[in-house]
């Protein structure tokens, strides 16, 4: 496969996260989407080891990966905190200008759709880093609390 199809390939997979997300999230357009995707993947990101979060990462479509380490600085990770507000606050920030948005909810869909897209033993090896305020924002939890 060529390179242009390759890329052509990863826009279309790109595009049709975007709008499932758009569509499941109940959100306005696809840029929405696009922050909902982003906020849900950097808060998840920052909360694994690099190691898991390099092999998270290493499942997304070349353009969602990208998404995915934008900004990214793998040094004093995994951050600390434990708690769901603290985590719902992070989404809240990248949602400045819409501050009316369930950020809970938006996060409960992005997770089921990662778990639609990830394999299950990735998604386990994530949950079981995750205290269990957040491993229960995943659509079925799979590790035991």
């Amino acid at each position: 496969m060529a390179f242009h199809e390759s890329f052509d390939s990863t826009v279309q997979k790109s595009q049709l996260w975007l709008k499932d997300i758009k569509e499941r999230a109940s959100l306005v357009n696809e840029h929405q989407a696009l922050i909902a995707l982003r906020a849900v993947l950097h808060s998840l990101r920052d909360r694994l080891t690099v190691n898991e979060a390099v092999e998270a990462g290493a499942q997304l479509p070349m353009l969602i990966r990208g998404l995915y380490y934008e900004g990214w600085t793998p040094s004093g990770k995994p951050v600390k905190e434990r708690h769901k507000e603290q985590f719902l606050d992070h989404i809240r920030q990248y949602f400045s200008q819409t501050p009316d948005i369930d950020a809970e909810y938006i996060v409960r869909t992005v997770f089921g759709y990662l778990a639609e897209r990830i394999t299950a033993g990735e998604i386990q090896d994530i949950q079981k880093m995750l205290p269990p305020e957040l491993r229960a924002l995943w659509p079925e939890v799979t590790v035991p609390a």
